[in-house]
């Protein structure tokens, strides 16, 4: 008889056929582990499948997929009030795997499914779009959210993360910079921006390091505006170096907004939001998730 906590995986319809998914499915329950899998097939699956989790009393909710599947559970979890919320677990099955890679999420299927099942549950933060939309790792406007929307889905399968990139180099041509305002508590920024990033977490695009320094308990988000008219450098310098680039204003705020002339598009963990104003807050422990023991973004 199983006597350990309920545990819903919700698993992108992509990573259903991942026999290295199956055996350690199969080994954690041979292990007495009770773990109930789900398969998201349309929009709005990942609601009723954490809801679903809700009424069976789940102790932890398992997101398998990239980082827009972490953010559709992540949403939903983060809706719920927070006596019936469950922890949230992470399985990396994407192309980029952004957020996992970041936080130090085990590649391996057997040792990141462990983890997220019997992993310290540690309190997160979660920033909010608009008063209804969500990022638990990054936003991106500008240059690096055309990469993400536009990069072929061949290269992303060949490739990877690194696809992005070598996409992006191919676009280089193509710039064109968002005019905006930004402003928050004790700052404020106008101008041409190339790209823009507002970290919970540190990379986006496939390990682009736009936020090094972006801890996800600190209570705030970290901003970086790639200002310069040499992007290739400023790209380079993100993409292997942590000292301060000269073409990057950075902040750190708990709330900001951006208002822009024209419609511009963030990327909200790889999910698109257009308009022509943004109103961004964090949400400090909004989540329970559970990390490794010396999980890097941890303050």
């Amino acid at each position: 008889m199983q006597n350990k906590p309920l545990a819903l995986l919700i698993l992108n319809g992509k990573g259903a056929g991942n026999e290295d998914l199956r055996a350690a499915v199969q080994t954690l329950r041979d292990e007495g582990f009770n773990l109930a899998v789900r398969v998201t097939f349309e929009k709005g699956d990942g609601d009723r499948y954490v809801q679903e989790a809700v009424d069976l009393q789940a102790e932890t909710v398992v997101a398998g997929g990239g980082d827009g599947t972490i953010n559709e559970v992540a949403t939903a979890l983060a809706q719920l009030p927070e006596p019936q919320r469950p922890a949230l677990g992470i399985l990396p099955l994407g192309t980029a795997n952004d957020f996992a890679t970041s936080v130090g999420i085990p590649e391996g299927m057997e040792p990141a499914l462990r983890l997220a099942l019997v992993g310290k549950a540690t309190a997160i933060d979660l920033a909010r779009v608009n008063g209804n939309r969500y990022f638990i790792n990054m936003a991106t406007g500008g240059f690096g959210t055309r990469i993400t929307t536009e990069t072929p889905e061949k290269l992303k399968s060949a490739l990877g993360g690194v696809s992005y990139f070598i996409h992006g180099l191919m676009r280089v041509d193509a710039l064109k910079p968002d005019s905006c305002e930004i402003s928050g508590p004790g700052f404020n920024w106008q101008g041409d921006a190339l790209v823009i990033g507002i970290g919970n977490g540190r990379q986006a695009g496939g390990g682009q390091r736009l936020c090094p320094d972006a801890l996800i308990n600190d209570g705030q988000l970290n901003l970086s505006i790639v200002t310069a008219q040499e992007l290739l450098p400023t790209l380079l310098h993100s993409l292997t170096r942590d000292d301060e680039n000269p073409n990057i204003v950075s902040a750190q705020l708990q709330s900001l907004t951006i208002r822009s002339p024209h419609e511009m598009t963030f990327n909200l963990d790889g999910e698109p939001l257009s308009g022509s104003a943004f109103d961004i807050e964090v949400m400090p422990g909004a989540l329970s998730c559970r990390l490794p023991p010396q999980c890097p973004l941890l303050a």
